[in-house]
């Protein structure tokens, strides 16, 4: 059988199953906003329907609808991050509006330092603060031992 009678197949079948689908569809132009939140979340449930989570379904069908309701008009689902945290039960977990960091930070005296902040001034910077190391395969040649204090320096 030639290719271009697979593909001729495969594009009917798809517009026939594309058509199916905008004939069973259910149009959610509602002003009843609740109605609509609980559409939502019966469908994030079935999508949540599988072996590992199934006993939070509920559970987590409100936390995505919240996060997708968050979203604005482009609904860029890669606005929404899942930050995967070993230990503890899956109904602690929390949605979490804005930037979430696990960082943790280790330098003489954190532990003096106060873990929360009122009225803080928040710096937005589109660099990296962390150093990143160099190859470690990098290889230098020096002629005096001069210049390896600058190397260092310029490391610095």
């Amino acid at each position: 059988m030639h290719s271009q009678v697979i593909i001729k197949g495969y594009r009917e079948s798809m517009q026939l199953c594309i058509d199916r689908i905008r004939e069973i569809s259910v149009k959610m132009e509602s002003d009843d906003e609740q109605a609509q939140r609980t559409v939502l979340e019966r469908c994030a449930m079935t999508a949540l329907n599988s072996k590992i989570i199934s006993r939070y379904r509920e559970f987590f069908g409100k936390m995505v609808v919240d996060a997708v309701l968050h979203l604005d008009e482009d609904m860029m689902k890669e606005d929404i991050g899942i930050k995967k945290v070993t230990g503890g039960s899956a109904t602690e977990s929390k949605l979490i509006e804005g930037v979430c960091f696990k960082k943790t930070f280790s330098y003489a005296g954190f532990e003096q330092q106060p873990k929360s902040f009122v009225d803080a001034k928040i710096l937005l910077l589109n660099v990296e603060l962390e150093l990143k190391s160099e190859k470690d395969n990098a290889e230098v040649r020096m002629e005096n031992p001069e210049d390896f204090q600058r190397i260092v320096d310029a490391e610095w």
